[in-house]
């Protein structure tokens, strides 16, 4: 298998391996990556200083200029090729998945072999780079860096590491942080107050995967939570791990950080069998940012056995005037929840269902047994799979509608798949929940939904940069990739900042129609 997007040739690997995004295995050089000028652009500017643009994860392109006046008029100001090991790309995942952060005129990428790459913003030439060496094999994405103080934060599947970010050079590293059946890490840390905020993607013991904390300054272990709270006998029977979490989390104002946690990994059979609501899978889960003690979670899909994630990075937000916070994931669900107590003010279906949502949660309760052939939509490579965006009183949500079947029962995930592999980007209105605007698209929308004033960007598996009217959903700006894309977006200033790490689709069989690169486009 492999799973979408932000994950995971780790834990599932080896089926519906043609559309497998983001596992990766770490470990090697990256050659000598090449920069090419477009003479005529507009020099980039701006910043994106979070993974999610802020702290807030509203990835709201704050001070862009790009808007539905000027969009028509980005070019192509220069682009980053990969060489070597990375461009050769992850199996069919291609060299990127992970989102660019720009602070003080510098870009910061981590490829999916998790070397990490410092560019000028104004030309894209190479500032710095960190290779990972060859001990460092077999971990999934999306990989990433955060950035802060001077310092850039990132890991390979076993170590931390912290490096100067004038110079690359490294400040600490630990490799000591996950024991035994912990899984690895693939995620894009988050850091704020003084603290690394990371986790494992999944973990094969009793306690699951486990979310951290570490000492800013020194790499130091200040925290640990366990993300299942318990060894069970379904995902026992399938042997592949369960929670830890794979998106950025959100590190609140509220003294809080809230982690969007993974699946149990289990199968139809082991959900009918072994029927338990697997805490904390499928949550979120808010804990103190201080201590990591529980504060409150909330599951969106007990019993899960449909590999469906809550795994999109929590944001941070205000619905009629209680502070909330906004979660989703792969069972295509967004919810508003009480940031204080976790309690649900509002959830809104998104993308194409087959009514079979409780199917879970009816096993659960014993209330009901199927049969295979079992067709689900959304289906594991489905619903919301990469992040959202909050504006205006908007949430942006791009989801994917692919249904797989499963036709054995004993498959952590379906086998076969049911339907095209199309999507949506859809605005619901935070005060309720209720859809403004639905827009279909003819391939998987992986970009992330990212604003810039009157637009919501987002790209498309197949390669190709969309722009949609905030206020009306109509598509007003399409741009040809050089290649196709998996990867987050990131708009800073006047830029519009690409990696397209040319993962292996139908229309770019090999991922060989262009090389794997980070573009910028600019406009005036």
């Amino acid at each position: 298998m492999s799973t979408r997007l932000p994950r995971r040739a780790g834990a599932g690997a080896c089926l519906l391996a043609a559309v497998t995004l983001l596992a990766a295995a770490c470990g090697g050089g990256a050659g000598a990556p090449a920069t090419s000028d477009f003479r005529g652009a507009a020099a980039p500017s701006g910043s994106w200083p979070y993974p999610n643009g802020d702290l807030a994860n509203t990835r709201d392109a704050a001070g862009s200029t790009i808007t539905a006046a000027n969009v028509s008029r980005l070019k192509e100001a220069w682009s980053f090729r990969l060489t070597g090991q990375a461009a050769a790309g992850v199996g069919h995942t291609g060299s990127f998945a992970a989102a660019p952060v720009v602070v003080n005129g510098v870009v910061y990428i981590q490829d999916l072999y998790c070397n990490v790459y410092a560019l000028s913003l104004a030309t894209g030439k190479l500032d710095w780079e960190y290779t990972v060496g060859q001990a460092e094999v077999s971990g999934p994405g999306p990989n990433g860096v955060a950035v802060a103080d001077g310092v850039v934060y990132g890991d390979t599947p076993y170590t931390v590491f912290a490096l100067s970010a004038a110079t690359g050079k490294t400040i600490w590293a630990d490799s000591h942080l996950l024991n035994s059946g912990q899984g690895s890490f693939e995620i894009q840390p988050q850091v704020a107050d003084g603290r690394v905020y990371l986790a494992s993607a999944y973990g094969k013991g009793p306690g699951g995967g486990v979310a951290m904390a570490l000492d800013a300054a020194t790499g130091k272990l200040l925290w640990s939570f366990n993300t299942v709270t318990g060894s069970d006998a379904g995902v026992q029977t399938v042997g592949l791990g369960s929670g830890g979490a794979w998106e950025t989390p959100l590190a609140g104002g509220d003294g809080s950080v809230t982690f969007g946690i993974g699946n149990p990994y289990q199968s139809v059979a082991s959900a009918m069998a072994h029927p338990s609501a697997q805490l904390y899978t499928d949550s979120d889960v808010n804990l103190d940012a201080a201590t990591g003690k529980l504060r409150w979670y909330y599951q969106g899909v007990p019993n899960d056995f449909n590999d469906w994630d809550m795994q999109a990075s929590p944001i941070s937000a205000t619905v009629n005037g209680v502070p909330a916070v906004i979660g989703s994931g792969k069972m295509g669900i967004v919810y508003a929840m009480n940031s204080s107590t976790g309690s649900l003010l509002w959830k809104t279906p998104v993308g194409e269902h087959n009514g079979h949502d409780n199917y879970s949660l009816l096993m659960l309760e014993h209330k009901l047994t199927v049969k295979a052939p079992l067709t689900m939509l959304p289906g594991s490579l489905g619903g919301v799979l990469t992040n959202m965006a909050l504006a205006g009183g908007s949430v942006y949500v791009a989801t994917i509608d692919l249904p797989l079947t499963t036709t054995n029962f004993s498959l952590p995930v379906g086998n076969k798949y049911a339907g095209p592999e199309t999507g949506e980007v859809e605005a619901l209105s935070l005060a309720t929940g209720k859809v403004e605007w639905d827009t279909k698209v003819p391939a998987m929308p992986l970009g992330a939904a990212t604003v810039s004033n009157d637009l919501v960007f987002t790209t498309l598996y197949n390669g190709v940069l969309i722009a949609l009217n905030r206020s009306t959903g109509a598509i007003v700006y399409r741009l040809r990739l050089p290649t196709s894309t998996n990867a987050p977006i990131a708009i800073a200033g006047n830029s519009v900042i690409v990696p397209a790490g040319a993962p292996e689709t139908s229309a770019n069989p090999g991922g060989a129609a262009g090389a794997p690169q980070l573009v910028a486009y600019t406009v005036p």
